[in-house]
This record gives structure tokens, sequence and C-alpha cells, in this order.
């Protein structure tokens, strides 16, 4: 569809792809990311659930049958899918039934129990996952240098121009959400708490219609905000609660609603990374713990951009939050993926790209231009440990940096890149 003012997105290729491949996909992600919006760009007709008028008429008429809302011009968007779980057993069965592909756009902001429905869909619906906003995205990185160039080891030297920190502050203060990315940081806050507030008013509940306690919820997500971008546990999530907040939540009800917060696309943890450096070193297995978009963490523990200039060791945690939200959307655009790395040396490295031929590049990430000298050489001394320790060498390595001027490769070959000149 022809869509005034619609900005493009990097998925928008491999949606084209995918509908040219598969009889149907479905785009998964946080409410107000822009699936909605990306889908009828790339449909020809649609078809809303969860559209209120006439007392919801559309959803009731998905109930009584399913299959009477499908008859459209192909791409058909059915969006929210997941309002009721019959339409994916009715586009699985039309897509069956017609050789074409790309006939359907599914959208859903919150996964579906498997038991709500009878067939997986494999090979008929591909799922492709969509996040908040990039910088590049959002126009606040000019691009000038690609993540892929870089891990192929032929980015070129350049000079980005200067970017102040209070810049960077209000790009993690309002987030990569793509219908307030102009406003101020006070206004884009403001739109994260109330964000929060229907998660915890209404989605908690209206995922899986189990009645838990919102003030636990708020007290974990809260517990989640303060430990952004770090690989602590369960247990210490307890007992940060306690110790924090004093109050006390077992560890299967944080289990439990770890699980729903997933559903919700609300977390997006990175896994450790391990598969292919095959050296004798002993990796750790913890997961990184991060919020789809860092304005959630902000708006979590009410910050401000005052706060985060009074506390330049949180504000660190939150901009690695933002790059490594970026590098997501940015490394599977090329197909690769993102991982980190920690082993029982201490050593540890803040991003892992793995490339599709199991090659692998080093990413450190730092605020300050001050900090690019240890963390390159952080990264040359773990990739020469790994080497010998009979592992596989990085094929390349990068620093990102919130405040430099310049994107270069060093003496050493690591290259140095600001996230506001990134893209994929």
């Amino acid at each position: 569809m022809k869509l005034a003012n619609y900005k493009d997105r990097i998925i928008d290729k491999k949606i084209d792809l995918y509908l040219e491949t598969f009889g149907a996909i479905l785009i998964e992600g946080p409410k107000w990311c822009g699936k909605t919006w990306t889908s009828m760009y790339h449909s020809n007709s649609e078809f809303l659930l969860a559209n209120p008028n006439g007392n919801f008429n559309n959803k009731k008429l998905a109930q009584l049958n399913p299959d009477l809302i499908l008859d459209g011009i192909s791409p058909r968007l059915i969006d929210e899918w997941q309002e009721v779980p019959m339409v994916w057993d009715a586009v699985r069965g039309r897509v069956d039934a017609n050789p074409n592909k790309g006939l359907f756009i599914l959208t859903g902001s919150a996964s579906v129990n498997k038991n709500d429905y009878i067939h997986s869909g494999t090979g008929r619906i591909a799922h492709l996952r969509m996040r908040p906003m990039s910088l590049f995205e959002s126009k606040k990185s000019d691009g000038k240098i690609s993540l892929e160039d870089i891990c192929y080891n032929r980015a070129c030297d350049v000079f980005t121009g200067e970017i102040n920190l209070e810049t960077l502050i209000k790009y993690i203060l309002v987030g990569g959400w793509p219908s307030i990315n102009d406003l101020s940081e006070n206004k884009g806050m403001l739109i994260s708490k109330e964000y929060i507030k229907s998660v915890l008013n209404e989605d908690i509940y209206k995922t899986d219609n189990i009645k838990r306690d919102t003030h636990k919820v708020e007290l974990l997500l809260k517990s989640l905000a303060r430990n952004e971008a770090t690989t602590v546990t369960n247990k210490t999530l307890k007992n940060d609660i306690k110790e924090k907040d004093f109050d006390d939540i077992n560890i299967d009800t944080i289990t439990d609603y770890l699980n729903l917060f997933n559903k919700l696309y609300l977390i997006e943890n990175i896994p450790p990374f391990s598969s292919n450096i095959r050296s004798s070193l002993r990796l750790k297995q913890s997961e990184k713990r991060h919020f789809v978009d860092p304005s959630l963490a902000c708006a979590l523990l009410n910050l401000s951009k005052q706060k985060l200039l009074d506390d330049l060791n949180l504000l660190g945690f939150l901009f690695e939050s933002m790059v490594e939200r970026d590098l997501l959307t940015y490394v599977e655009a090329f197909d690769a993926k993102l991982y980190h790395y920690q082993d029982y040396k201490n050593n540890e490295i803040d991003a892992i790209i793995e490339l599709q031929d199991g090659s692998w590049c080093g990413v450190e990430i730092k605020l300050g231009a001050n900090q690019i000298e240890e963390a390159a050489n952080n990264l040359v001394k773990i990739n020469n440990e790994i080497i010998q320790e009979g592992g596989k060498a990085a094929r390349s390595l990068c620093v990102i940096c919130g405040l430099t001027n310049a994107a270069y490769r060093r003496n050493d070959n690591v290259y140095v890149v600001p996230i506001t000149s990134l893209k994929d």
C-alpha cells in the first residue's frame, strides 16, 4: 500500500524476500515498534483484528468463522492474529490449498500458547522479528560505515563529525519507538512510562488470562532495569528485589514472570557464544539481560538527563543496551547472529557477531573516546588467548563508541566506529 511518510526499515528487504519464498509470513515484536505500519506498506489488503469499531466486530467475525476474513488481494495483512488463535490454522489451510507465494502477512505483539492452534505452519509460515527503530532507521545515524563491511574487513576510514553526550542521552531516553522519534526526552519518557503502565494493567493478564500480582511484576521489571546489560541470575534478581525494594519473590514466580516478558517481547536477552571458538577455554553460559529498548529501563527507574549525567556508570550500561538493540537489527540484515562472550578467566567481550560461515567478530562498546585504547587492547588480548588455546581467531575486531568523531582502523587492526555513523 502507498503510505505517506513511511520510514524505510532495514527489515523491508527481508520481508520482500520472504514473501517471494513462503506462502505467509509472521512479523513478531513488541507493541508500537512499527509492525502494523510496515506490514501495511508491504500488503495490498488488510484485516485488523484489534479494530474496536462495531464493538470489536472484526474479532467477533474471526471467532465465528476465521476463514471468512482471509479473502482479499494478496499479500493480505491480518493484524494482531493472536487475538483469535484459530486464524493461524485458517491461514495455514489456505496456504496449503494455494501454490502461490506471499498470500498473507500476520503480525503479533504477544506469542500464543501452541495448544491454542493445531499446526505449526513449518515450511508454510515464516517468522520474522521486528524491533524498535535503530539509530540508522530513525535518521540519527548517518550510516557512513556498514557493520557488514567491518565484519568482512572492507570498511574505510572516514571523518564523521562531533556528537555530544546530551544528544546520546536523549536517544537513550526517547528510544526507538517510531511514533515518538522526534519528541523531547521529557515527552518521550512520559510515553514510555505509559507503555509500562499498559503492560502492568492490561497485557500481563490478556496474554494468557492468568491473574498475576501487578506489584510483584513491577518489582521484577525494576530489578531488570537496574541490571540492564548484565548477566545477572534469577537468584541475584531475587536478592536485588529484597535489598532495594524490601520485598520478596520466589524463584519460580520470577521464572514465570520472565517467561511472560518474553511472550510480550518486552525483553530480548543475548545468548552466550561458544559454538565455534573450539578452544580449551571454559566459557560461561549466562544470557545478557536486555529490555527490547533502553527507554523502558529508563522509564522504570524514572531516569532523566540529569540523573544519567550524575551516574555515568549506569549511563554506560544503557548506552551498551542501545547499541546492542541496533546490532540485533543490523546483523540480521546480513544473516549473522549476535552473542556475548565470558570465560572463567574473567575475559569478557560485549558482543560477538557470528557470520554465516562460522567465523566471528568481536565488538566492545564504550561510551567515551577515552575508553577506546583499553577496549581495543582487551579485544586483542582475548583474541590472542583464544588462538593460544587452540581456538579460531576473530575475523575482525571493533570498538563501537559514543563520543568519537571518526571511523578508522587502528595499527592493531581494530576498527573504531561511532554508533551515530553505523548501519547494517
